[in-house]
């Protein structure tokens, strides 16, 4: 494998990994530092206090590593897709596909770990900062003893480094399925017949959902007598949403199929659309990254937004009260969104390498192109897109699912206190998605699409 292929390759890896272990860290560093800030009065609680924020934060670390880890899963997905030619030569020469898997999984293990010890440094050096200058200008009391360390983000850089070797294997399952005969090719995706062949993660799919769907509902319903519904649709959101992203290769090309329509009747608008629903596997794992991402943060605005209409309609009586709980759900708001947001960064990060990796890896397809007699600003509109038609399905898809997951939650919570309510929805968080969303789609494609157009014809067609 050259230098810069892999660099190329396991760059977005490392980043994943630093981005995981610097949010795991800071906030366990950050609990930390907030427990010791605490008025010596209440030191004595103190550990009651460490411990709800530990358990708030591990909930978050939690969403970050599950984020993580299906992007890293599709970034080695993507990888063995291009390396198919490869893989199929040491096939050739003997090599079994569990070798080559632990080979892949192995490259996974030091990826993670390098990103782990990266992301744990700049937690260190970002609490070192903030205890150092903070008291000075009045961020944390001074003449308070702040903790530098702690055992516990040892822990995360483990558990980072692991869940990415964990991915890394997940995501080279193809391995098997690769026969020497395909060392003539280069990189080879599944067809839709072949996607949809796929019986037994289709029906794991079904399954999931289905009980997701039953438990969604059940929460939604003894929401109407208990607070602790909230339980209860907790696990019917991710039991559906784990088996919405094990079936993306079916639900996603749909989607695909129906904002393709919206990119013309043009040659590049037409081959952009047929593009993103030629290959459903590599579709799906370009845009389930940044559903999810979209769907979070969606979620959590919804969430809170639809709670504190809710919280107004059951103690309208009590205006003073409302007018309390309203400005901490402001603040609850503001932080819940950023901590949320982090792992919105992280697939997007999975957005951006899955879709580069696809679009150097099909150097020869633009070649043929070009040497058809597509102009190179033709092949970059027609790349671009096909990321705006992606990122479009993936915004839509993720925003349905961020404001049903949200309304439900907030629905299980206050059922019980303010009846029945419709979803209540912050447009301009929306909006700021969505601005988000196309940025990200219009960067994600231009450089790749650059260095694609920059190979000649002749060269791009010899390429392996």
């Amino acid at each position: 494998m050259k230098t810069g292929a892999g660099i190329r390759e396991h760059g977005a890896t490392v980043i994943v990994a630093a981005l995981s272990t610097l949010f795991a860290s800071t906030l366990i560093l950050g609990t930390g530092v907030m427990t010791a800030a605490l008025d010596p009065d209440l030191i004595e609680s103190s550990g009651t206090f460490r411990m709800v924020l530990l358990m708030v934060s591990a909930v978050f670390i939690v969403i970050a590593l599950y984020v993580g880890a299906i992007v890293t899963a599709n970034t080695f997905a993507t990888i063995i897709a291009g390396r198919t030619r490869t893989i199929a030569l040491l096939r050739l020469v003997g090599a079994s596909s569990r070798k080559v898997r632990s080979r892949v999984a192995g490259e996974g293990l030091l990826m993670g770990a390098l990103g782990a010890g990266i992301g744990w440094v700049l937690a260190e050096l970002l609490i070192l900062a903030a205890v150092t200058w903070g008291p000075g200008l009045g961020w944390l009391p001074a003449g308070r003893e702040y903790p530098r360390f702690d055992p516990l983000t040892v822990g995360a850089v483990g558990v980072v480094a692991l869940t990415t070797w964990a991915a890394a294997w997940a995501g080279s399952r193809r391995v098997g399925s690769v026969s020497p005969i395909a060392a003539t090719g280069a990189a080879v995706e599944l067809r839709p017949d072949a996607a949809r062949g796929r019986t037994a993660r289709t029906v794991w799919s079904i399954i999931l959902i289905i009980l997701g769907a039953v438990f969604l509902t059940l929460g939604l319903l003894l929401g109407m007598l208990t607070p602790l519904a909230l339980l209860v649709a907790f696990f019917g959101g991710l039991l559906s949403f784990t088996g919405i992203a094990l079936g993306a290769h079916i639900i996603m090309p749909p989607i695909l199929r129906l904002t393709g329509t919206l990119l013309g009747q043009g040659p590049t608008g037409r081959l952009a659309a047929a593009n993103a629903v030629r290959f459903p596997e590599r579709s799906a794992r370009s845009t389930i990254g940044l559903v999810i991402g979209v769907t979070l943060v969606t979620m959590f605005a919804v969430a809170l937004e639809t709670y504190g209409s809710m919280t107004q309609i059951a103690f309208e009586s009590d205006p003073a009260l409302a007018a309390a709980l309203a400005e901490t759900l402001a603040i609850t708001t503001a932080v819940f969104t950023g901590l949320v947001g982090f792992s919105a960064i992280i697939a997007a990060v999975g957005m951006v390498n899955t879709l580069s990796l696809s679009v150097l890896q099909r150097t020869r397809e633009l070649g043929l192109l070009r040497a058809l007699g597509f102009t190179g600003g033709q092949v970059r509109r027609m790349v671009i897109a096909e990321s705006c038609q992606m990122t479009l399905a993936a915004l839509g898809f993720g925003l349905l699912l961020g404001v049903f997951y949200g309304w439900v939650a907030a629905q299980s919570l206050l059922g019980s206190q303010a009846g029945f309510a419709p979803p209540t929805i912050p447009w301009l968080v929306v909006s700021g998605i969505v601005v988000f969303g196309f940025i990200l789609a219009v960067s994600a494609a231009v450089a790749p699409a650059r260095r694609a157009i920059r190979v000649s014809p002749v060269a791009a067609l010899a390429v392996d």
